[in-house]
Order: structure tokens, then sequence, then C-alpha cells
């Protein structure tokens, strides 16, 4: 009979949330964050609010929050803003609103890869492992290419026992990302073979 590997949540950490970092409409915007020297150039008036609202995030400015709001009440953007205020809210600790960005969000759009992403964190997080596993899923279904997400579904299944499942759910994340990451997920594919 083989031996039952213990996994918590809390011996491995996962991958955390995801910032949509443009809007889904124009995927191939350029950086407006920067200018060739490295200095923060300043908001210009005719940007969106989102827009607005994503440089000041990535800059950690806490008007960022208020721009979010304001680009859901026009309209612009609105499931990015949504997930985005919803890593602010769950930064801030505020689990309950986080989840409830995330769900407005699949409300505007039901295939939104950074919403099922982060709500398969929040879930995880929560310890309900069937709901973060069925959201990293929903993810993996909309882009398979997003190294992160395969090695979250990895620790989901290994600590729902799914040992095979998780094996290849880590060999995935080994094949999407850069061999100097693979301690880790090498260390866990050994254990589990182990078991």
């Amino acid at each position: 009979m083989g031996k039952i590997l213990q996994f918590s949540t809390k011996q491995q950490s996962k991958f955390g949330l995801e910032r949509v970092k443009h809007g889904t409409d124009n995927a191939n915007q350029t950086n407006l964050s920067s200018t060739g020297s490295g200095q923060i150039r300043n908001i210009s008036s005719h940007l969106g609010s989102f827009a607005e609202a994503l440089l000041l995030d990535e800059r950690n400015d806490s008007r960022a929050e208020k721009l979010y709001r304001e680009a859901v009440a026009e309209g612009d953007h609105v499931s990015d803003a949504y997930c985005n205020l919803g890593i602010i809210e769950s930064k801030a600790g505020r689990t309950a609103k986080a989840f409830d960005c995330f769900t407005k969000a699949l409300e505007y759009d039901s295939r939104h890869f950074e919403a099922h992403y982060n709500l398969g964190n929040l879930y995880f997080e929560a310890e309900n492992l069937r709901l973060a596993k069925m959201h990293y899923e929903l993810a993996a279904e909309i882009r398979s290419d997003f190294p992160s997400l395969h090695f979250n579904i990895g620790l989901v299944l290994a600590l729902m026992g799914e040992r095979k499942a998780a094996i290849t759910a880590f060999d995935k994340y080994r094949l999407l990302s850069p061999e100097d990451d693979h301690g880790t997920v090498d260390n866990l594919i050994c254990k589990l073979n182990k078991s």
C-alpha cells in the first residue's frame, strides 16, 4: 500500500494574484508608464479612466481604486477594472469584497482569464480546493500558456490526492517556465513519485 503524502496549503505557496495589465480591447497597447530614461510620464487627460487607473496601480498609488471605480461607471474596460479592484480589495484584507469584484468581472466577461485565475487563488487560500480547481481549470481553457496557473493546479490536485494529475500539471509548468524556476516543482514531483 502506498504512503500518503500530506500536503498543506501552508507548505507550498502558490503564485499570487494576476493584475490585468492592459484593456482587453487593446491587447497591443504600448507601455505608457515610462519614457526611455525610466521617468514616469504625467498622466494625460486624454487617457480613459481604466488606463489612468492602471498607470497609478502599477506605481502602487492609492488613487487607482477610485479611477477603477470610475472606469466601471463609464463602461471603460469594466471586467478588467473589476478584476484589478479585486486585487486591491484582496491586498487590503477585504476578501469578501475581492470575491465580489472578481465575480462581477465574470458577469461582464465569463471568459475573463485573470478573474478566473484570481478566484482560484482566493478559493485556494480559503482551502476550498474544489472551487479553486474549477476556476483554475476554467482559466486553463481560456489561456493554457500561463505557467503559474499550472503550478497552482498541481498544488490543488496534490492536496486533493490526485497524484498523477498533479504531476501532469507540474510537468506542464516545467515546459512553460524558465529552467531557473524548476527547483520547487522538481521537489514536489519527487515527493509525489515517492508517495
